[in-house]
């Protein structure tokens, strides 16, 4: 199985990793081939080229993950999801992508910090010390975190005093311990991300 994936990050975006990983733990003999475009414009405006540049390339599907609140959001722009992926169909059609080609979007919401707190565990086991344990509390629907980057800094400023950084530490709070599938679909754009990694392919 091969599977392409377009992300809005640059080369070592949290994004990236925090995917690429979770992709390998959900399909261990998957062959990903990732591209980033840096922002979320050069995103919406080139991945249909991409697209279609990995479907070329015998990538039996396509992952277009954005998020909808980006780190450096545009300013004066109001994050919609309809219309970006509205926007994401256009730049497909452009690029000669057929409609029924297995392309399939993934917007985060708000944030790749939303899958973070939908498994609270993880961020008490990466956060904690043998000596000092740190607690997290759940967050029932993580999605829905106005801020989620702001209660990730907070609880890395809280437990340790320690600068959250996306790049550095997203991915090792993420393999921190044990995978809990259940608890991670509290983010509902995680389910969608794992239902397109493992086929289940009906667009939504």
């Amino acid at each position: 199985m091969k599977i392409g994936l377009i992300f809005e990050c640059g080369p070592q975006g949290a994004d990236k990793q925090v995917c690429e990983y979770l992709a390998r733990k959900l399909l261990p003999d998957v062959e990903l081939v990732s591209k980033t475009l840096d922002t979320k414009p050069n995103l919406l405006n080139e991945a249909g080229r991409v697209a279609a540049g990995l479907l070329a390339d015998d990538c039996d599907r396509v992952l277009v993950v954005w998020d909808l609140r980006p780190a450096w959001p545009v300013k004066g722009d109001k994050p919609c999801r309809r219309r970006e992926r509205e926007m994401l169909h256009r730049a497909l059609g452009d690029a000669g992508v057929a409609v029924d080609a297995a392309v399939f979007f993934v917007c985060i919401e708000q944030e790749l910090e939303s899958w973070l707190l939908a498994d609270e565990r993880k961020l008490s086991e990466y956060l904690s010390t043998p000596a000092h344990g740190y607690g997290v509390d759940r967050v029932r629907r993580p999605d829905r975190q106005k801020n989620p980057k702001a209660a990730v800094i907070s609880h890395f400023r809280t437990a340790r005093g320690q600068r959250y950084d996306d790049k550095v530490h997203a991915v090792k709070v993420i393999a921190a311990g044990e995978l809990d599938w259940r608890r991670l679909r509290r983010s509902e754009s995680f389910a969608r991300f794992e239902s397109k990694i493992l086929g289940r392919l009906v667009d939504d």
